[in-house]
């Protein structure tokens, strides 16, 4: 990040940062959002950011503005709380280790209608459109004033939330005496076997892995960043998972496909969602 030529160093960033948004504002009344019996009802927020000076000056913002506030580190604890508490405002940093925030924001859509605004040091187009196609509601670049934060969560609390319709529930493969099976495709996870149409496969320790995963999941989509925690056997666990990590995942899914002897255009049991990840067909 720069200003002007001079480039912005991270200790630089925190001061003009704790500057701005420690500034002097009275707080703001936050409109009851439609639906919402009270104001207090309303003000619930979850704030999800790795740096922990710079959650807890969003915290301090959102409290002036009379919201109890949760905050967590990392974009699973954080959907955790989004499930838990269920906020009417979430704010979330684009830039975290491990699951990042579009990543999280997809899956917070998947399970709540909270209002999402995404906070982030980086103003490149893409990364806005990212943000927004990944289901959030507004996008504001770091530094920023708590005056703007506020006036745009008031400004999309006076717009009406209609809650998602519930997502058909994820329906794992059908098991019998351990095992998971779908069209033919058969593993036992405590036995380590994997059988298809009644024959034996042997699969790499990734590939076994990634395959009961998929099975134990059936209709709903696994992302890559889910399948390397998984090989990790690390869920939550909020490490850093790097562009080797996810192509590492394509690759066991290709080596896995071809032991299937499946098509990724025409297949019979996996099928790929684009920019997503991976998930049954449908039977």
């Amino acid at each position: 990040m720069t200003l002007g030529t001079a480039p912005i160093t991270e200790s630089a960033f925190r001061r003009v940062f704790s500057d701005i948004i420690t500034e002097t504002a009275p707080p703001a009344r936050v409109a009851t959002p439609p639906g919402v019996s009270s104001v207090n009802d309303a003000r619930v927020a979850v704030v999800i950011e790795d740096d922990a000076d710079i959650r807890s000056l969003v915290a301090d913002v959102l409290e002036q503005g009379g919201f109890e506030v949760h905050t967590a580190a990392a974009g699973l604890p954080g959907i955790e709380l989004v499930r838990s508490h269920n906020p009417v405002v979430t704010t979330l940093d684009v830039s975290m280790p491990g699951m990042d925030g579009f990543e999280t924001a997809k899956r917070i859509r998947a399970i709540s209608p909270t209002y999402l605004v995404m906070l982030t040091a980086r103003a490149d187009e893409i990364d806005t459109l990212q943000g927004l196609q990944a289901g959030a509601d507004d996008y504001l670049t770091k530094p920023f004033r708590p005056r703007e934060l506020r006036a745009r969560v008031e400004a999309m609390m006076r717009r009406p939330r209609l809650a998602p319709e519930p997502a058909p529930a994820a329906t794992p493969a059908e098991e019998a005496d351990g095992w998971l099976e779908h069209k033919g495709l058969r593993a036992h996870p405590e036995m380590h076997l994997v059988r298809v149409d009644g024959q034996d496969l042997e699969l790499t320790p990734s590939e076994f892995d990634i395959l009961v995963e998929l099975l134990s999941a059936g209709r709903r989509v696994v992302s890559k960043t889910e399948l390397v925690l998984t090989l990790r056997d690390g869920r939550g666990t909020g490490a850093y998972v790097s562009d080797h990590d996810l192509r590492a995942i394509e690759v066991h899914l290709t080596n896995l496909r071809r032991k299937l002897g499946e098509s990724a255009v025409a297949p019979r049991w996996i099928e790929t969602v684009r920019g997503v990840g991976y998930r049954l067909t449908a039977r």
